[in-house]
């Protein structure tokens, strides 16, 4: 399956010329001219890897890179930057960047770090529990008596707060109150053996009946 990049950059033909390059190289592009446009993205799906510019109007590379690793979100990124030299790697790379490539740069270097940084760093797999079945990118629910497996129908959000929370099983993960509670909602729907609990000041974390019973003696 073709890896997925989103490219985040403010100069249009910059990142037009790279969208094309990394189609003519098997990657499926998605492209954000803004941070804020690359979180609206990000919060309805999922990507391989991301190259980010440092320097963009609105939010500015290193504050978008901090506000996403905040979340939770460790998808591998590549730092795009003018800005060169040992301290701006050292605070792109600081912020969470898992690359830092000045420009001007050859395009060939672009594509073996960025399948570098993808290859050192794959997407985890969700350990889903009893009743819980991930295949396809998607979550089933699954009847012990018959086998039958229906789709989970969640948003974008969701989906990815669930993933969150199953990579690995019983990990903590932030959320806004909103997702987590439909979230929650839609799990009770389906499952009397699953729930979602708050961590004050953490997050939120997928339990069993079983698990929730221990937690809570």
């Amino acid at each position: 399956m073709n890896k997925t990049i989103l490219v985040i950059d403010d100069d249009d033909i910059l990142r037009k010329t790279l969208s094309t390059g990394l189609r003519k190289e098997g990657f499926n592009v998605l492209s954000a001219s803004s941070g804020e446009d690359a979180t609206k993205i990000l919060s309805r799906l999922s990507v391989d890897a991301i190259i980010l510019d440092r320097m963009m109007t609105g939010i500015d590379g290193l504050s978008f890179l901090q506000q996403l690793r905040a979340r939770g979100d460790k998808t591998p990124t590549i730092m795009l930057t003018a800005m060169g030299g040992s301290d701006n790697t050292i605070a792109g790379l600081s912020c969470g960047a898992d690359d830092y490539l000045a420009k001007p740069f050859q395009f060939r270097e672009l594509i073996l770090r960025l399948n570098n940084i993808i290859k050192h760093n794959p997407k985890p797999i969700p350990q889903a529990p009893d009743g819980l079945i991930f295949a396809d990118n998607e979550f089933f629910t699954t009847s012990p008596d018959t086998n039958e497996k229906k789709l989970l129908n969640l948003s974008g959000e969701e989906k990815k707060l669930l993933i969150q929370l199953t990579c690995p099983l019983g990990n903590i993960a932030p959320a806004s109150p909103m997702v987590a509670k439909r979230l929650r909602m839609k799990i009770n729907l389906v499952s009397s053996t699953l729930d979602i609990i708050t961590i004050r000041g953490q997050g939120y974390k997928l339990l069993t009946r079983n698990n929730q019973q221990e937690a809570q003696e």
